[in-house]
């Protein structure tokens, strides 16, 4: 089945009917970009895996609401968003900041393939290890380790201001590389750099 097929009414009237081919296909086309896409929020290959199960159920279980002009894509992606929400919320509040971060990366994988979001972080990745020496090794305990600034300068014997600094311009060299969606990339990167787990696809 081509998948423009995806976006028809007959594709939903199929799903309605509860015509399993329909189905097949549709876990076909999406389980693996759904992964890709959980796991770089929730961090956790099982969740990750966990999550897109029960999207995929829930949406065979309401199949008879479905609308003939239903967008598949948009709802399925929603559909793992709503379900890291609220496993994230039983784990901890989702601060403003993040869930601006969050929702930047559900609008990019809405828009943009799948393997989009993995390019990015590679690009960020060689960026980062492009930077200077200093200003790397300054980036990297704030970003990857959680050092306050106050925390980097006692341990390097810096000043507070030569830490911003440093700090500053890694920020500006890695926002030529990619862009203002930098910081929905790193916010991804550095909660799954302190996992031994490897992200879907590799590297």
């Amino acid at each position: 089945m081509p998948n423009n097929y995806l976006n028809t009414p007959q594709f939903i009237e199929a799903l309605k009917a509860g015509d399993p081919k329909a189905y097949t296909f549709l876990v076909d086309t999406y389980h693996h970009k759904l992964c890709i896409y959980a796991y770089s929020l929730i961090n956790n290959q099982k969740a990750a895996e966990d999550i897109v199960q029960n999207v995929f159920i829930r949406t065979w279980k309401k199949r008879n609401g479905l609308k003939p002009d239903f967008e598949i894509r948009s709802f399925l992606y929603k559909s793992v968003y709503n379900e890291f929400i609220d496993e994230y919320r039983k784990q901890k509040l989702v601060v403003p900041l993040e869930k601006k971060y969050i929702d930047a990366l559900t609008t990019m994988m809405e828009n943009e393939d799948e393997h989009a979001l993995e390019r990015k972080i590679k690009l960020v990745k060689r960026s980062i290890q492009d930077l200077p020496p200093k200003c790397k090794e300054i980036f990297m305990l704030s970003k990857q380790d959680g050092l306050t600034n106050l925390e980097i300068a006692e341990y390097k014997q810096l000043s507070i201001k030569s830490v911003e600094a440093h700090i500053t311009k890694a920020f500006s060299i890695l926002r030529q590389s990619i862009g203002e969606e930098m910081h929905q990339v790193l916010f991804l990167m550095f909660r799954s750099l302190k996992s031994d787990t490897p992200a879907f696809g590799g590297e």
